[in-house]
């Protein structure tokens, strides 16, 4: 599987995990079949004292996602988040809340600077996540 997505939006979400760092930082993909269209940062909605290795998506800001989606032709087809200081790969955290059939693009945000992005599924069955390949080649 492959997710597509401009190098404008993946410089977008880079930028808007340096925002929040130190802690993480997240927001929906919104597309369709596989690409990237647009993207809906958000705030972090944990609780202060863990927002540097957990993020929180409300549920209202999910429904607004939706609504969002929806208004720009598209549907919700994934999440993307940053790891502070921390590999781009998904956390046991993120399998418990994951959902099957979206992608999860994760960004290794280094004293401040993004360096990586990496994208994840969640198998069917929720037992782990499958590496999906990057195409920004739009």
């Amino acid at each position: 599987m492959t997710l597509a997505i401009s190098k404008e939006l993946l410089d977008q979400i880079h930028a808007h995990g340096e925002q929040a760092y130190p802690e993480e930082g997240a927001g929906f993909l919104i597309g369709n079949d596989g690409r990237v269209e647009n993207i809906l940062p958000l705030d972090n909605a944990r609780e202060d004292g863990a927002r540097h290795n957990r993020f929180l998506i409300a549920p209202e800001d999910y429904l607004q996602a939706e609504l969002t989606a929806e208004r720009l032709g598209g549907s919700l087809i994934g999440v993307f988040h940053s790891h502070p200081d921390h590999p781009n790969r998904p956390s046991e955290y993120d399998r418990e809340w994951a959902q099957p059939f979206f992608s999860y693009i994760i960004t290794t945000v280094n004293e401040g600077k993004a360096v990586a992005s990496r994208s994840w599924r969640l198998l069917e069955d929720r037992s782990k996540f499958e590496e999906e390949k990057i195409s920004t080649g739009l």
